[in-house]
């Protein structure tokens, strides 16, 4: 008995779920169709013209110019007598190479003070030379074909040896360091009073030619 209620029941639910499911299938409505107007659209694309590369101001094109060089007009000068007229000279002798070998002459002209140095006109015996250096002509005087005189001074000590020597008087003083310079290295034997040696005071001119062997 309740096998058959159980069937009828599970029949009966089984109906019901087809009669639902039919029902749907029976009321499909079919989707509206489009009309081709509606459907689609046509657009025209506008044509599309190649890009132009940007052009800088390196890439621009230079238009030569034609530029005319100024011409100025050939016009004779004429030289009148108010022109001046720069006379050619010969360049001055160069004395700046004379300072290289340049003796300093000392400002106190007798530095043996509380010594007594004799003139040599009192002496029983007076120096004697034992060397004497030649002076060197300068080269800008003997260039220049100038010939001169220094008288310098100096004090012969009681080694033989040439002190304080200046030059007193010359007669271009571009002379003057080179006789200088060479009476100081000159070597003498000591003057002597009463039988010893003495400071001797002397003067000796010093003479540039331009015959003379250097």
């Amino acid at each position: 008995m309740r096998r058959d209620l159980i069937i009828g029941f599970v029949f009966t639910i089984a109906l019901e779920f087809l009669v639902a499911w039919g029902g749907n299938i029976t009321h499909y409505k079919p989707k509206p169709k489009v009309k081709e107007d509606e459907q689609t659209i046509k657009i025209e694309m506008p044509k599309l013209e190649p890009d132009e590369p940007d052009v800088t101001e390196d890439q621009q094109q230079q238009v030569p110019q034609e530029i005319t060089p100024p011409m100025q007009s050939d016009v004779p000068q004429v030289v009148t007598p108010e022109s001046f007229v720069q006379q050619i000279e010969p360049p001055p002798p160069d004395l700046s190479a004379l300072s290289k070998n340049i003796v300093k002459i000392p400002e106190n002209r007798n530095p043996l003070q509380g010594i007594e140095v004799f003139d040599i006109s009192k002496l029983d015996q007076v120096p004697s030379a034992r060397f004497q250096a030649r002076p060197q002509y300068p080269f800008e005087m003997r260039r220049a074909g100038i010939s001169g005189e220094v008288l310098v001074d100096f004090i012969v000590d009681t080694n033989g040896d040439v002190r304080n020597a200046y030059a007193v008087h010359s007669s271009q003083r571009e002379f003057e360091a080179a006789a200088v310079q060479a009476v100081s290295k000159w070597k003498f034997r000591a003057g002597r009073k009463n039988g010893h040696a003495v400071f001797t005071h002397m003067q000796v001119p010093i003479v540039f030619t331009l015959d003379q062997d250097q």
